[in-house]
């Protein structure tokens, strides 16, 4: 199967920043899309940011001009570049990843575990 392993959260001021990484291991046969998820008290799990193999990206409204997603095909690596952090976006973050694995050759939905992302002052 394929495995997600998230890193890089953590507690940061308002305003400050964080960098989120989340490495894809396993029996990949091929990944396409990747992509953030975050899932705040008391709240449904919302899109934060994803990115095609051709590295096209989409962003939620919420973080249009703050974050940058990004990823390096080579290491089945995504990134979350995450700047002017807002008390708001403090929540569980979660990769994402399409993808299909030497085992059963679908494309199914991976999950990571999760990383807490704490903004406050």
């Amino acid at each position: 199967q394929v495995q997600l392993v998230e890193s890089g959260g953590g507690l940061v001021q308002p305003g400050g920043s964080l960098r989120l990484s989340c490495a894809a291991s396993g029996s990949i046969f091929s990944i396409n899309a990747m992509g953030w998820y975050r899932q705040a008290p008391g709240k449904q799990r919302e899109l934060v940011a994803s990115i095609t193999s051709g590295f096209s990206t989409n962003y939620a409204d919420s973080v249009k001009g703050r974050f940058t997603i990004s990823r390096d095909n080579a290491k089945n690596t995504v990134y979350l570049q995450m700047n002017s952090m807002k008390p708001e976006d403090t929540a569980v973050y979660y990769c994402n990843a399409e993808a299909i694995s030497t085992v059963r050759l679908t494309l199914q939905d991976y999950w990571g575990q999760g990383t807490q992302v704490t903004v406050s002052s």
